[in-house]
């Protein structure tokens, strides 16, 4: 059932991918009720699994490989769109190889509630823009500058968050390897 609730999520991003693309229409607003369903559910897999015993390496390797590629996919939708540098997407696919590889071996890694929080509004309020601009000029005149300074604090924050959350694991496997290395009979210190 957990697995299942997974890979909801990532048909409803095909969806949101959609949206994103089509002329501009009221259905595009869709996609940032999608978005909060996306990130909302990406909580319910795991807890349904917990509640359901049916916890597994797959359902943990699947639940990490969905938040990769809905992480990565809107970033990058975002970018093709012009919402955000082509660097944030980078930063993010560059940390999510170098991190995800190192915890491979750890098989599930647990992520900060905040980290999700402010991704899910980072994406939703960049999905929000531009068919609100669009449907609702005049509300969008009085209520521009607190989304868009909300969406783009949490933009700022998530590449903060996504840095924060990979260095450590970086330094401590780039320690690890160094201290295996001196280990080594005839290594130098």
């Amino acid at each position: 059932m957990a697995n299942l609730v997974t890979l909801s999520r990532l048909l409803l991003l095909f969806i949101v991918v959609w949206l994103m693309y089509l002329q501009p229409t009221p259905w595009q607003l869709g996609s940032f009720f999608l978005i909060i369903l996306i990130f909302v559910s990406d909580g319910l897999d795991g807890y349904v699994a917990r509640k359901r015993g049916e916890t597994s390496l797959f359902g943990a390797l699947f639940d990490i490989a969905g938040d990769r590629i809905v992480e990565l996919t809107l970033w990058m939708v975002f970018a093709d769109n012009a919402l955000v540098p082509i660097w944030v997407p980078l930063v993010f696919i560059v940390r999510g190889v170098i991190v995800d590889t190192i915890r491979s071996s750890n098989a599930v890694a647990r992520g900060v509630v905040l980290y999700a929080v402010v991704k899910a509004i980072a994406f939703a309020g960049l999905a929000l823009r531009e068919p609100f601009q669009l449907w609702l000029p005049e509300l969008w005149q009085h209520v521009s500058w607190p989304i868009t300074g909300l969406t783009y604090s949490c933009v700022v924050l998530s590449v903060i968050l996504c840095i924060a959350r990979g260095a450590p694991v970086i330094a401590e496997f780039v320690y690890a390897q160094r201290h295996e290395i001196l280990k080594r009979p005839g290594a130098s210190q």
